[in-house]
């Protein structure tokens, strides 16, 4: 089948280059948010709705005023995509995956995204719009042959690191099938501690450094505002934040490709991390594990590779049903991590029992041949679910 896979690769732009893309950035931020507030007072004030299509007609309106002339310095289709991608960010918002949009800020992450008749692609070498020099791209990794791009997104963080994400639409074959399948049962003490009694551990890359940032952030706050020093110690930061990230998200990557090759069936809990951090004892180390990041890698992962991916009831009481009876204790708190089920007097692991249930309502939900989809072991657990005032999750 084929699929939609981005390649993302750093570059070191020429000082050129880096006027273009800075005026690039600055103009597609500044219509992103020119179309947020287009729409938003429509909306309040006027009572009508405007979308990609009316923002587009207007765009070309502005761009022929006097004091609007500086939007033809820089090629018309991040322009576009910026509109494209606001349209977007409200159809997440209509359909409950994310919160109304807001303004982009100039001191945060930057990006432009180019359409296919905004660069040149010879197979080697990339050339955006309004750029004579292809940029220099380090090739980490090779690319599918025979492949176009359909996108070019370019990318700037807040550590001044310049990044280009291709988007191939490529024929992927599905791995191999083989006759293993994996419960997860994700942790802050252990990351994953799998079904078959294997506990991978918690790097914790953001408290490895967390005395750093709090020295760099410590500094950032004593420089005066809008100086050079300022600059350059918001620069420190914001380093030693991407080293951290980058540390995880290979760590993340690894792990998951692992899983999938490894196994044919994967299932595992859904977490609602957003509710989870609420808790402010807990919230910097469930920020510092990712466990959003790692099932949103598993899940696509597993799409490419063939795999069957399940995730169940995130109500469901993996940890306090004993995996050998099938009793369920009424409370078991955090801190108890070895118990004894009162009905079959098994000594149980807490995480290990956890991904042994996780495994075996995943295989009840992918037997009953149900899409694999949050809350679709439901009717697997045996049990009615109870409401959440009256649930008390182990």
């Amino acid at each position: 089948m084929k699929y939609k896979r981005a390649y993302k690769y750093r570059f070191y732009p020429t000082d050129e280059q880096k006027g273009i893309l800075a005026r690039t950035f600055g103009c597609a931020r500044y219509i992103f948010n020119w179309g947020l507030r287009k729409r938003t007072d429509a909306y309040y004030k006027l009572g009508i709705r405007l979308y990609y299509d009316d923002l587009s007609a207007l765009l070309t309106e502005l761009k022929k005023q006097d004091d609007h002339t500086w939007l033809n310095e820089v090629s018309a289709v991040p322009l576009q995509q910026s509109l494209r991608h606001l349209d977007r960010a409200y159809v997440n918002f209509f359909e409950g995956r994310a919160r109304y949009p807001t303004f982009k800020k100039k001191y945060g992450p930057q990006a432009a995204t180019y359409a296919s008749n905004a660069f040149t692609w010879d197979g080697q070498r990339l050339t955006l719009a309004k750029m004579e020099k292809s940029l220099d791209i380090h090739w980490s990794r090779s690319l599918p042959g025979g492949y176009k791009p359909t996108t070019v997104t370019v990318t700037k963080d807040c550590a001044d690191r310049y990044f280009v994400s291709l988007l191939f639409e490529e024929e992927m074959d599905s791995k191999p099938v083989i006759n293993k399948q994996v419960g997860l049962d994700l942790g802050l003490t252990s990351m994953v501690v799998l079904s078959t009694g294997e506990a991978i551990g918690n790097p914790r890359y953001f408290h490895r450094d967390e005395k750093k940032l709090a020295q760099a952030q410590h500094r950032l706050s004593k420089k005066k505002k809008g100086s050079r020093n300022r600059e350059k110690a918001h620069r420190i930061v914001a380093r030693i934040h991407a080293h951290i990230a980058d540390r995880r998200r290979d760590y993340q990557h690894k792990l998951s490709t692992r899983i999938v090759n490894e196994n044919q069936v994967i299932c595992v809990e859904s977490l609602v991390v957003k509710n989870m951090v609420k808790n402010h004892n807990l919230a910097k180390a469930i920020h510092d594990v990712g466990w959003g990041e790692f099932v949103r890698q598993l899940e696509y992962k597993s799409q490419w590779s063939g795999r069957t991916f399940v995730q169940i009831d995130k109500w469901y009481p993996s940890s306090k049903r004993c995996c050998a009876c099938g009793h369920v204790v009424e409370d078991l708190p955090l801190e108890i991590r070895v118990w004894t089920c009162p009905e079959c007097r098994v000594v149980h692991d807490r995480d290990h029992n956890a991904a042994n249930n996780v495994l075996a309502a995943g295989l009840a939900v992918s037997a009953c041949g149900e899409a694999v989809r949050p809350g679709a072991v439901k009717a697997a657990s045996g049990k009615p679910r109870r409401s959440r005032k009256a649930y008390s999750r182990g």
